[in-house]
């Protein structure tokens, strides 16, 4: 089998389903994850490139938060590769990457079972801090219709079904920024992500700062 043809066929897999999604969840950050994960699986001994190449594009195929259901990026991701031929044990591999690497909440523990799966769910944070992580945020806000701010007390989620729960509540994109992304520069796996992780915090930090001098119309 041609590994890098089946890794382009599923790129223009994704780029099919999620070109022109609107919520930050689009093939863009499938492609931005999948080259961040690449980049982290280099530096990574005993990587199996392949599967992060895969899991790293399929990872967000039919994502939770649109589905609601917890399954369906599973089983499209899989029936993708079967059609491709992929070996069981890599589709196997690519499917429990895809069902494990969500944020769970603040009490989240570590759980996850292969390198290959730390490397992705790493990429995949990064991509919700700095920047773009902040744009992604306010992108899902207008979305779901929550208020940028609204001086309340962010919720602490301790399991994934309550914070789930909350894409069906009234809850305000600043505070999401505590309930989770803030949260993620300690839940890294790997050296690489930790340091890229580190400057992408300070720049939410920085962000949140002259956010509230302008709200309290000091700036």
């Amino acid at each position: 089998m041609d590994r890098e043809l089946v890794v382009r066929k599923t790129a223009d897999f994704v780029r099919q389903k999620l070109g022109g999604e609107g919520t930050g969840h689009d093939m863009w950050h499938a492609q931005r994850v999948h080259e961040t994960a690449v980049s982290i699986a280099k530096g990574e001994k005993g990587a199996d490139l392949y599967v992060v190449q895969l899991a790293s594009l399929l990872h967000d195929i039919a994502d939770h938060k649109f589905t609601k259901d917890d399954k369906a990026g599973q089983r499209m991701a899989e029936a993708f590769l079967k059609k491709q031929g992929v070996d069981d044990k890599t589709v196997a591999h690519v499917s429990y990457i895809i069902n494990n690497i969500s944020f769970s909440g603040a009490a989240e523990k570590p759980k996850l079972k292969t390198k290959e799966a730390m490397i992705v769910q790493d990429a995949d944070r990064l991509d919700a801090m700095g920047a773009i992580g902040i744009a992604r945020a306010f992108a899902y806000g207008g979305y779901k219709g929550r208020t940028l701010h609204n001086p309340v007390k962010p919720s602490d989620y301790g399991s994934f079904a309550d914070y789930k729960k909350a894409n069906a509540l009234d809850a305000t994109t600043i505070n999401h920024f505590y309930e989770k992304l803030l949260l993620l520069k300690g839940k890294m796996n790997t050296e690489t992500g930790r340091k890229i992780a580190a400057d992408r915090h300070t720049f939410m930090e920085d962000y949140l700062d002259q956010f509230y001098a302008e709200w309290d119309g000091r700036k």
